[in-house]
């Protein structure tokens, strides 16, 4: 069972929502790296092991460096994301170019960074030579079409992703590969979300190994590395149980002796491209009840909205919510927590049972540590809010200001109107 924590003491947030205001994201630095470090120590059997953090899940540059720091490079698939890893100083095989549907421009700088390139489609190939030229190496993203169970519920079956080439097309683009002088390649997939099936996670790893063998005996090939893509999911839910990662790297050593070191693949790196599980449990939305409304149902109104965290929206997610000074009070009230946008689905709650809950109390909303403040929009005017840093001496920073409304107005030219 997951137990939700707060990141501080009650008494220690209240003096930060005092200092900074809210709403905010704060982030646990200390978390962070320990994750990390037990991530890197589940595949330290390995040749060479790399974690791409996904950096549309958390695009903070502070937050990018400290897994820098640990040993992490950066999945970015635009030019904004690629920009925040050279920030703090990414270059060449620290960075992971994954295209899907991408302009020039921004193949042109992933081949200015020297990033490794993955490409999402065949066609991309022939686009990326005309627009940036090719590189020694390249990487092709698998799509297996139909697969056991169907497929996940957030990416979807395979076959109605938009992701990926197919067999025919991957064994395809290494022979037009060949002919234009490659012999350098790499291989990704990318099939689930937020999955804590172990043996789901496993099956992906089984899956590209055998396509790695195959491919060697077919084109005398070695495969240089193997991106297992990212997809470990978090427990959300307080009774449900994490990754173990340890059994999880354990499993993928086991499917490593048994599928590659028999077709002579004895040196292929393993990547993974983790964004949630890095960071997502590590993160928390801190808000101010401003308002109580009663009619046919309770519904408590948050300082903040679906503008700071869309995932309860989007997809009906659930996101564990504490009342700061009332952990261990009965949650004996059904209240439905809403935002103050002009939209129905602007709730992060519905039903929920929790503590009594007063105007000016404040509630953190668990698990917000990736694709939380990333997925922030503006719709209704509502501006985004500000995200801190928890650092590993206790002490808090501010790593991104909350937008103003020069923010918002300043793409807009008012001197004519």
């Amino acid at each position: 069972m997951s137990k939700k924590i707060l990141p501080m003491d009650g008494e220690h947030l209240a003096q930060i929502a005092a200092k900074y205001g809210t709403p905010f994201h704060i982030y646990s630095e200390q978390a962070i790296r320990e994750q990390a470090r037990r991530l890197n120590a589940a595949f330290s059997w390995a040749p060479a092991f790399k974690e791409y953090f996904a950096v549309k899940a958390l695009p903070n540059p502070y937050i990018i460096k400290i897994l820098r720091e640990e040993g992490c490079g950066a999945d970015c698939s635009s030019l904004a994301e690629l920009v925040l890893a050279e920030k703090v100083g990414m270059s060449g095989d620290e960075i992971c170019f994954t295209a899907n549907d991408m302009p020039a421009s921004e193949f042109v700088k992933a081949r200015e960074l020297g990033a490794v390139i993955n490409l999402d489609d065949i066609t991309h190939l022939s686009f990326l030579k005309e627009a940036a030229g090719l590189p020694d190496l390249i990487s092709f993203r698998y799509n297996p079409g139909e697969i056991p169970g169907g497929g996940n519920e957030i990416i979807g079956t395979p076959s109605e992703a938009k992701y990926g080439l197919t067999y025919d097309q991957l064994i395809l683009g290494i022979i037009q590969c060949i002919s234009m002088g490659i012999t350098r390649f790499g291989l990704h997939t990318m099939i689930v979300s937020n999955e804590r099936s172990l043996e789901n996670l496993l099956n992906t790893a089984e899956m590209m190994f055998s396509l790695a063998a195959s491919i060697k005996e077919m084109f005398a090939i070695d495969v240089e590395f193997i991106n297992l893509g990212g997809g470990i999911g978090i427990p959300y839910l307080p009774e449900q149980e994490e990754v173990d990662l340890e059994a999880y790297g354990q499993g993928v050593q086991n499917l490593y002796r048994r599928l590659l070191l028999p077709a002579d693949l004895k040196n292929v790196k393993i990547c993974m491209e983790s964004g949630r599980m890095m960071t997502g449990p590590y993160g928390w939305l801190v808000s101010t009840v401003l308002h109580k409304k009663d009619t046919y149902k309770q519904f408590i109104g948050l300082d903040s909205s679906m503008a700071d965290l869309m995932r309860p929206a989007l997809y009906g997610a659930y996101h564990h919510i504490s009342v700061v000074g009332k952990e261990d009070a009965p949650c004996d009230h059904k209240y439905d927590v809403t935002g103050s946008l002009c939209e129905n689905n602007d709730k992060f709650a519905i039903d929920r049972m929790l503590p009594e809950i007063k105007r000016g109390d404040l509630l953190v909303i668990h698990d917000t540590g990736a694709h939380g403040y990333a997925m922030g929009f503006n719709y209704n005017g509502k501006l985004r809010s500000q995200e801190l840093l928890l650092k590993a001496d206790g002490t808090v920073k501010q790593i991104r200001r909350a937008e103003t409304l020069d923010d918002y107005f300043a793409t807009l030219d008012f001197s004519e109107l």
